[in-house]
């Protein structure tokens, strides 16, 4: 049976080259880094070899990058450090980020540690930010947690202007970026952002490893103590293999960015054109003409007998894809992404993702899959 992996979102396949950049250090460079000794000092050379690279490619300092176990540790570390440290009593987002974030901030509005407003979107999940003004007018300090893409529909958020009315009003902005980093060059000079994060398994690097970007002009304390690790700011033995793993993949990254970018666009228009071609009546969930992630597509298809089967007949035929319609049903409740924007719970939604390694062949196999699925839901 043919295996179609159509999940890039999620996570993305390790690439060769990091493999073999991260087997001799895990054969190898077995020191602590916290030790002074020859091993530990080896160990200690290749995190901030790792670090100044991350460092160049944001145009950053080397002392702003801290790295973390992923991206939901730098965003709770973001979140929680900042509301602690900053005495902020007003937190803002939307109710279509991440639940890394907006179960963080969820939680620290019932545990009243601040008022959480949430930024109101358009139909297409875009955010307003003439209601994003009015919102930060009408408090003193207040901490913004918007995502640079999407992850389930694609939206790409205008970072720059979110940065400038936060410098404006005198508010900490932090932004999730593990969709888009390794994906968009991210010039941190040119963006007024105090917070950015890294997941380094979405753009073909090692699961359990991130980052968190903090700017020199704010200081936090930790989230996890326990060790003076991180310039003191993250307790705990640090992955060198992970993130020797996470600056060979971003190194990969930035060189052929502009090549992947093309490759991924292509199979993605393409992946729209065919569907579109053989199956009447599907729609596309997400800003379809404006800015996008070009590795996500969000198909909204038609109302069928196979709805509550779709992802696990795909999964059947070899495809890995992921989504859920906007209905809540069982051990599936669906996409909170999907309920916010009001889709049609009996329409099923799913979200295909791309990588590199994504080719037309797969796409037509799955498009002939969902066809045939399709024709049988219709005529059953």
């Amino acid at each position: 049976m043919k295996k179609v992996f159509l999940d890039n979102a999620a996570t993305t396949p390790i690439d060769p080259e990091v493999v073999e950049a991260m087997i001799p250090v895990l054969k190898e460079k077995f020191g602590n880094p916290s030790s002074i000794h020859g091993h530990g000092r080896e160990a200690k050379t290749l995190i901030e070899r790792a670090r100044k690279q991350v460092s160049g490619y944001l145009n950053v300092s080397p002392a702003e990058i801290f790295f973390t176990s992923g991206g939901t540790e730098a965003n709770n570390m973001a979140i929680r450090c900042s509301i602690n440290d900053f005495g902020i009593k007003h937190a803002i987002t939307s109710k279509i980020e991440h639940h890394a974030v907006l179960h963080t901030l969820e939680e620290g509005e019932k545990e009243r540690l601040f008022r959480l407003s949430y930024v109101k979107l358009d139909d297409d999940g875009r955010v307003d930010l003439e209601h994003l003004e009015e919102l930060l007018k009408g408090n003193d300090k207040s901490f913004v947690s918007l995502m640079h893409g999407n992850n389930e529909i694609g939206n790409l958020l205008d970072i720059k202007g979110v940065g400038k009315l936060c410098r404006q009003y005198d508010a900490i902005f932090h932004c999730d970026t593990v969709q888009t980093m390794g994906h968009y060059p991210l010039d941190l000079q040119e963006i007024e952002v105090d917070f950015v994060t890294c997941s380094a398994h979405k753009f073909h690097g090692p699961k359990g490893i991130g980052f968190l970007y903090i700017n020199s002009d704010i200081k936090i304390r930790p989230l996890i103590y326990g060790g003076a690790q991180e310039r003191n700011m993250r307790g705990g033995t640090e992955n060198i293999y992970g993130i020797v793993g996470l600056a060979k993949a971003m190194e990969i990254a930035y060189r052929d960015m502009d090549i992947h970018q093309e490759y991924i666009q292509n199979i993605k228009d393409y992946m729209r054109k065919k569907l579109v071609e053989a199956i009447p009546d599907v729609h596309f969930n997400g800003d379809v003409d404006g800015p996008a992630l070009y590795t996500v597509l969000n198909v909204c298809f038609p109302k069928t007998d196979v709805a509550e089967t779709l992802l696990f007949n795909l999964d059947i035929d070899g495809i890995s894809a992921s989504g859920g319609s906007a209905c809540s049903s069982g051990s599936n409740v669906g996409s909170h992404v999907l309920a916010e924007l009001a889709r049609d719970p009996e329409r099923p939604g799913v979200r295909f993702s791309f990588s590199k390694y994504t080719t037309k062949d797969e796409i037509d196999y799955t498009v002939g899959k969902l066809k045939a699925l399709f024709k049988v839901g219709v005529n059953a």
